[in-house]
């Protein structure tokens, strides 16, 4: 690999056959992937699926155990200290500092880079996240929207040429994480490189030019959210929050895949009227009412059940 950095090339990030694993558990398992300049790579998987082991090898926080990682066209065992000064990093949870305010927290990260900031340059960086009127309040009186807009504010401060957000609007209502959504988007039309990780359907779908999906440590779907919904042409999942027999469903021929999800039971199949009739057959035979029944086309999560067996959420 080369150890000099060149942005300009297509592939700021390359991932060869990476694997790790603590004690007996292997997190991630012979992983490959690229990520291009200039878009916004999703990586889609469940809590424990290995998405923040491989964003932590990448931010050079943790050794692989075998594979190599380029960024920026440096080594990243070799090149640690260098890629980190060109990535900005937004950890799940970010440690703010109580006793400093929002001002203070970007002036003094700046100063860990090696640079001091002006008064105008912060600023402009708050007014990017939306927290201009914001900039004397202690962390302890933004809200949890507010706060990951400032920990975003914060990998931002050294200009980095690539991004990685790890599960950044994870804990945040409908209305924040459509904000941050908004500043993600601002970000690559910046032409900034973002790597984002994610266990939200939607997020995926309305933010990534390509994802990856992750599921036990290995890499099973990689495409645009568009081509791998694509895949599944013909499918479509009947959702009940009815208690049906699970046995019984499965006969079914027509039904491909099944999963209960919470209180609801996701089918999927190629012959709804088939399938519809086998329900209601079988809440007849067992007296059972059907509530919130509705069919609907399929979606990133449909390719997760499809390819794995199992919903997302689970």
């Amino acid at each position: 690999m080369s150890t000099s950095a060149n942005p300009s090339f297509e592939y700021v990030i390359r991932v060869e056959h990476l694997s790790k694993s603590y004690g007996k558990v292997k997190a991630i398992v012979d992983v490959s992937f690229d990520v291009k300049k200039g878009e916004i790579f999703g990586f889609l998987g469940p809590n424990g699926a290995g998405k923040t082991t491989t964003l932590s090898i990448l931010e050079g926080l943790r050794k692989a155990d075998s594979g190599q990682v380029s960024v920026l066209g440096m080594d990243i065992n070799t090149d640690t200290k260098s890629i980190k000064r060109q990535i900005g990093v937004q950890l799940q949870s970010t440690s703010l500092l109580p006793d400093l305010m929002v001002f203070e927290q970007v002036q003094l990260f700046g100063r860990l880079f090696g640079s001091r900031p002006g008064r105008s340059e912060i600023e402009s960086l708050l007014g990017q996240v939306g927290l201009s009127e914001k900039m004397s309040i202690f962390p302890e009186k933004l809200s949890g929207g507010q706060q990951q807009r400032l920990s975003l504010a914060l990998a931002l401060i050294n200009h980095p040429e690539i991004i990685i957000l790890d599960e950044p609007t994870t804990g945040l209502d409908q209305q924040s994480r459509h904000a941050l959504w908004e500043i993600v988007r601002g970000l690559r039309d910046q032409d900034k490189t973002i790597v984002l990780t994610t266990h939200y359907m939607e997020e995926a779908e309305a933010l990534c030019d390509r994802v990856g999906i992750i599921d036990h440590g290995k890499l099973v779907a990689l495409d645009t959210p568009g081509a791998l919904i694509n895949r599944l042409a013909g499918v479509s999942s009947i959702i009940t929050s009815a208690y049906m027999p699970l046995d019984d469903l499965r006969s079914q021929p027509c039904i491909s895949n099944m999963q209960r999800d919470g209180t609801h039971l996701r089918l999927q199949t190629r012959d709804v009227t088939a399938t519809l009739r086998a329900i209601l057959d079988l809440a007849e035979q067992h007296n059972l009412s059907l509530n919130d029944l509705h069919i609907k086309q399929p979606n990133l999560e449909d390719v997760f059940l499809n390819l794995t067996g199992h919903t997302m959420r689970n």
